[in-house]
């Protein structure tokens, strides 16, 4: 067994034989750190690869019902798409201290009051700090969650060979190691051959396998790229850690999804769910300031209505500056683009900020009307009615699109309880019920202003 000095890239895991200042594959600087590179490393340990035969498509036979395991989190299983698969391998990453660990022990609890055998592989706390956290968020004792303090990737391995285990937490791959890779944990060449050697062995066993992972200040995995193609599903942490409300996404679902997200409370005790998330962002929502604009957008299946607020005032200095909160920049910079073209609105010495309330990132074209009438409205100083909801997507040329999922949006604006919604003229025809709640279709950006201000 061979082994030499390499300078391995801790964005992409890119290998050269010296230190470069910029890696050639992501582009990232001063990503290049010394390795220790081993030529031939024994396959799981020196155990012996199972002989595979391939098998025609159509000979393949499983139970569809019996391949998920419900976790009883609905806010969980609707980003996993229905539930857990067995044999899947689930990587959750996020800032420190914003759930990720608490919502794998609450998985654990879940499934081990209805008999599945779990192992916690708890590598950066101790069994008694681990028990600590599980009481501390209501955990009850559970006769078939296991738990242990390794970092060594050989006991862990030795643990699931000889126990039938349905499901296996790792937390977190960035501290496992194994003795074969002659480097320090959480290097590329360790997160790359750990990671690979459970996902291999949770493949074979049929084993559910949960992998919590760090995030760097860059908001990316740390370790190589190649960390989210070997797993099946890649789950995000967003919010502030500094706020009550946690949002999962999927980022990454081979058996599922990926515009579904789960909406989560973090209190006292552990992550609780959010199922009615539009009264909970609308909650604090501004009732009498301009520059307020409700408006609904779609998140997967789901319409969740959410308050854009903006700011406008005069710039102190010879540039004047954007920013956004929640929203895209590169797409406010066209909006406000369009407002000073089309409604001849004079923004070029105005300070521009615009926040989407409650931590929530909105993708959803839908709302572009809405962030539109808020920077119209602070910049008037005109308030605009806290009874009205505001639909649809803007073209350049001051057109008001249609958009997508009018009916279940409309439906979700009358259960809340307001009055109007205005929204785009080319969906008006597609509304066949009558709703209580006054409709107004707009067709252009200025006929939009003119009757709301």
């Amino acid at each position: 067994m061979k082994t030499k000095t390499v300078f391995s890239c801790q964005s992409c895991g890119y290998q050269s034989p010296r230190w470069l200042g910029r890696c050639p594959d992501c582009n990232n600087w001063n990503s290049f750190v010394e390795d220790a590179f081993t030529q031939s490393i024994k396959n799981n340990l020196g155990e012996s690869l199972e002989k595979i035969t391939p098998v025609l498509l159509k000979d393949v036979v499983y139970g569809a019902d019996d391949n998920r395991l419900a976790t009883n989190n609905k806010e969980l299983d609707r980003v996993l798409g229905g539930g857990i698969v067995r044999g899947s391998v689930v990587l959750i990453g996020g800032d420190p201290g914003i759930g990720k660990s608490t919502i794998c022990l609450e998985i654990a609890s879940k499934l081990g009051t209805r008999d599945f055998k779990i192992l916690y592989v708890s590598a950066e706390e101790s069994v008694n700090q681990t028990k600590m956290r599980a009481q501390r968020i209501g955990i009850k004792n559970c006769n078939t969650l296991y738990i242990v303090n390794q970092t060594d990737l050989g006991s862990i391995l030795d643990y699931i060979r000889n126990s039938s285990f349905d499901i296996v937490i790792v937390d977190s791959i960035q501290v496992i190691n194994s003795q074969d890779v002659p480097s320090a944990a959480g290097s590329v060449s360790q997160v790359r051959f750990c990671a690979g050697e459970l996902t291999r062995i949770a493949k074979t066993k049929n084993i559910a396998l949960f992998l919590i992972g760090h995030v760097t200040k860059e908001g990316t995995l740390a370790g190589p790229r190649v960390l989210e193609h070997l797993v099946d599903t890649v789950l995000y942490f967003e919010g502030d850690r500094f706020t009550n409300f946690r949002i999962l996404r999927a980022v990454k679902n081979r058996f599922g999804s990926t515009n579904e997200i789960g909406i989560f409370e973090m209190g006292s005790f552990g992550l609780k769910e959010v199922s009615n998330p539009s009264e909970v962002f609308l909650s604090q929502a501004s009732k009498k300031a301009s520059g307020s604009v409700l408006t609904c957008v779609i998140e997967g299946t789901r319409p969740i209505l959410v308050e854009a607020q903006s700011l406008t005032c005069a710039s102190s200095f010879g540039y004047a500056q954007r920013k956004s909160q929640g929203f895209d920049y590169s797409r406010l910079s066209l909006l406000v683009a369009v407002c000073e073209k089309r409604l001849g609105l004079n923004l070029v010495n105005q300070d521009i900020f615009v926040n989407i309330a409650g931590g929530i990132q909105v993708e959803d074209p839908a709302c572009d009307l809405a962030i539109i009438m808020a920077i119209v409205s602070s910049f008037k100083d005109k308030q605009i009615s806290n009874d009205t909801v505001i639909l649809g997507e803007v073209g350049l040329s001051g057109e008001i699109r249609s958009i997508n999922q009018i009916i279940s949006r409309i439906k979700e604006i009358e259960r809340i309880g307001f009055k109007r919604c205005v929204l785009p003229k080319s969906n008006y025809k597609d509304i066949d019920k009558k709703f209580n709640l006054d409709i107004l279709a707009v067709e252009a950006l200025k006929e939009a202003i003119d009757y709301i201000l």
